[in-house]
């Protein structure tokens, strides 16, 4: 997609010129500091034991935090990126310009998408140092589980942009969405320590199948074929959010405009 491409290059030289190390550190250190705590935890706290929801001990339980934060952290990153490219080119004053260009609109937020995964796998790699360190091994399986978490992730983020620029905010929106997708959708802990009503929640959200998947073939050694039916209620509620998001997003537009002028 020509226009994906261009997206992702020119978001490329403008953060190359002009990136603040700092936001890269800022990103990367909460996973950082939740993998290094739930080590200390384990250590000082659970005396070296843990219970059966994180699989046969302190090897199951310390990678399967570290898989958790490190996700939640991915899933920031690329919502912060792509739900908010509309409405930076909103503050930048350049979203009227974008809307009559002829580029549509989903390949231009996968090339934000595409550059956001990228940087943020570049940013990420530097986790690998925080666990060698504590002497935490994560057995990598499949891509499987990380592929359906970017679709995910991407399925929300293209409904709450439409949302950003339709309401010209964005801290309280994402914000909103990160609390909601930190607690619900099986991050760092089981799902089965919410309550039933929190567990019913989670199932609305794609990141959720996202997340059993992302464990159950790093962590869990599951195959593919145990897998295969929260892989297919990850596709099924990815296409859902996506063909929403879509659909919302010329209202959005619509709105963001009449606001403007």
């Amino acid at each position: 997609m020509p226009t994906a491409r261009a997206t992702a290059w020119r978001t490329w030289q403008m953060t190359r010129r002009a990136y603040p190390w700092t936001y890269a550190v800022g990103t990367v250190l909460p996973a950082a500091l939740t993998i290094s705590l739930a080590y200390l935890g384990f250590h000082a706290i659970g005396d070296g034991e843990v219970g059966d929801d994180f699989g046969t001990g302190a090897a199951s339980y310390l990678a399967y935090i570290a898989v958790g934060a490190t996700a939640f952290q991915f899933a920031v990153r690329l919502i912060l990126w792509s739900a908010k490219a509309l409405i930076t080119e909103q503050r930048q004053g350049t979203l009227a310009a974008l809307l009559i260009a002829p580029a549509g609109r989903l390949p231009y937020l996968l090339g934000f998408t595409a550059f956001a995964v990228l940087s943020s796998l570049v940013e990420f790699l530097t986790l690998g140092v925080v666990l060698a360190l504590l002497g935490i091994a994560v057995p990598v399986a499949s891509p499987l589980g990380a592929l359906a978490l970017v679709c995910a992730v991407f399925a929300l983020s293209v409904g709450l942009g439409g949302l950003m620029i339709a309401a010209g905010e964005a801290h309280i929106s994402q914000n909103t969405v990160f609390i909601v997708l930190g607690l619900l959708c099986g991050f760092t802990f089981p799902r089965d320590y919410l309550p039933a009503p929190a567990q019913w929640l989670a199932e609305a959200f794609p990141t959720t199948a996202a997340m059993d998947v992302l464990h159950g073939s790093l962590t869990g050694g599951h195959s593919f074929a145990e897998l295969a039916p929260r892989l297919a209620v990850c596709a099924a509620l990815t296409a859902a959010y996506l063909l929403l998001g879509l659909a919302y997003l010329p209202r959005a537009e619509a709105r963001a405009v009449e606001r403007t002028y």
